[in-house]
C-alpha cells in the first residue's frame, strides 16, 4: 500500500504480537495493545514478547501500550485478537471509542463461551453501525512473524471492509483473499479447534495415522454440518478457513489444541495440561458452545459430543475413542 495505515491491535498474545509483526513489516504503524501492565512494560524494554512470541524482535513501529485510548488514538483500523472469552469486554470497550467509520475485525477464533454465539452476533449488538469482518485461516504466529508463506480469509459482509484488511493483510509472502460468508468462516475457526483435541488424544494413544485422517475427514463433514445449518455456505469449509485451518491445527504440534489431547491421552487433566502449554486453549473453551449449538439445531456431531466428555464429565480418553468406534455403521455422505 502506498499510505500508511496506523492500526490498533487489541491483544497482545502470540497471534497479536504475530500480526502486529506481519503488519510492520508490510509498512504500517501499529499500535499494540494488551490488559497487562507488566508485560507490557516487558514488551516496552525487551522490544520481544518472550513470554508469548519468543525470539521475534518487536520493529520500531511497534508501539506497545496498556491504555486502550492511547492505542486507538489517530488509528486508521482496529483489529481484535484476544481470547474469545475477552471478546465481548473488549469490544463493549471500544463503543465510545471506536469511529463508525473505521470498521472493526478480529482474528479470534472461537464462541462466545457463555451464550455460544458467534462473534459477529455479539460485536453487532454492542457496534450496529460499524462494518465488520473476522480474519482466519491456516497460520501460526510464529511463522507469520518470521515470514513464512500463509494465505487467510477475510470475510464480511461488507466488501469493500473486507477489501480494506485483505489490501492491509496482503504482502511478501502473506496472500489474503476475501469471503462473504462470515458465519461460515467463523464456524470453522471454533470447530476446528475441538476437532484438534480429538487428533491430539488419538495421536496420544498411538492409533496410527490412519485414525488420524479418518478423524480430520468426519470432523470436516462435523464442522460442515453445523456451519450449513447455522446458514454458512459449504464450499467456505472446503477453503482455507475450513479444510485448511483443520488439517493444520490437526497434525502440527503448534497447535495448543492439538497438544492439549496429547497430553490429556498420557493422562493429565485439562487444568495440568493447560498450565504445561502456558497459553490459552480456544478448543477447551469453545467444546461446550459447539456441542450446545449442535444439539440446539439436531446436528449430529459425534467426535465433538465426546470431546466434550472427555473435558467436562470425565470421560477417559481411550474410553471416548471406543465409543466413537463403537457407533452402528452409516452411510458416509449424509
Amino acid at each position: 500500500m502506498s499510505v500508511v495505515a496506523r492500526i490498533a491491535i487489541l491483544g497482545a498474545g502470540s497471534w497479536g504480537t504475530g500480526l502486529a509483526v506481519h503488519l510492520c513489516r508490510n509498512g504500517h504503524d501499529v499500535r499494540l495493545w494488551g490488559h497487562d501492565p507488566q508485560q507490557i512494560a516487558e514488551l516496552q524494554r525487551d522490544r520481544e514478547n518472550r513470554r508469548f512470541l519468543p525470539g521475534i524482535a518487536l520493529a520500531p513501529q511497534i508501539t506497545p501500550t496498556d491504555d486502550l485510548r492511547v492505542a486507538m488514538e489517530g488509528a486508521t483500523d482496529c483489529l481484535v485478537v484476544v481470547p474469545s472469552h475477552a471478546f465481548d469486554e473488549v469490544v463493549l470497550r471500544l463503543k465510545d471509542i471506536l469511529e463508525p467509520s473505521m470498521g472493526l475485525a478480529w482474528a479470534t477464533k472461537g464462541l462466545n463461551p457463555v451464550s455460544g454465539s458467534l462473534l459477529h452476533l455479539r460485536a453487532r449488538a454492542m457496534l450496529p453501525s460499524v462494518s465488520l469482518a473476522v480474519i482466519s485461516g491456516p497460520s501460526f504466529a510464529a511463522e507469520v512473524a518470521k515470514g513464512l508463506p500463509t494465505a487467510v480469509t477475510v470475510a464480511s459482509e461488507d466488501t469493500r471492509h473486507a477489501g480494506r484488511w485483505a489490501e492491509l493483510l496482503h504482502g511478501g509472502r502473506f496472500r489474503a483473499y476475501t469471503s462473504p460468508d462470515v458465519v461460515g468462516v467463523e464456524i470453522s475457526g471454533a470447530a476446528k479447534n475441538v476437532l484438534a483435541i480429538a487428533t491430539g488424544i488419538a495421536d496420544g494413544l498411538s492409533f496410527g495415522a490412519n485414525a488420524r485422517a479418518a478423524l480430520i475427514t468426519r470432523g470436516l463433514a462435523e464442522l460442515t454440518r453445523l456451519g450449513t445449518a447455522l446458514g454458512g455456505r459449504p464450499e467456505t469449509f472446503m477453503g482455507l478457513s475450513g479444510v485448511g485451518d483443520l488439517v493444520l491445527t490437526c497434525t502440527d504440534n503448534q497447535s495448543r489444541n492439538r497438544r492439549m489431547g496429547l497430553f490429556l491421552a498420557r493422562g493429565m487433566d485439562v487444568e495440568a495440561a493447560k498450565a504445561e502449554i502456558g497459553q490459552e486453549v480456544e478448543g477447551v473453551l469453545t467444546a461446550r458452545a459447539v456441542v450446545s449449538l449442535a444439539r440446539a439445531q439436531k446436528v449430529d456431531m459425534p467426535i465433538s459430543e465426546q470431546i466434550h466428555q472427555v473435558l467436562f464429565e470425565r470421560l477417559a480418553p481411550l474410553q471416548a475413542a471406543e465409543n466413537l468406534l463403537a457407533r452402528e455403521p452409516k452411510a458416509e455422505l449424509i
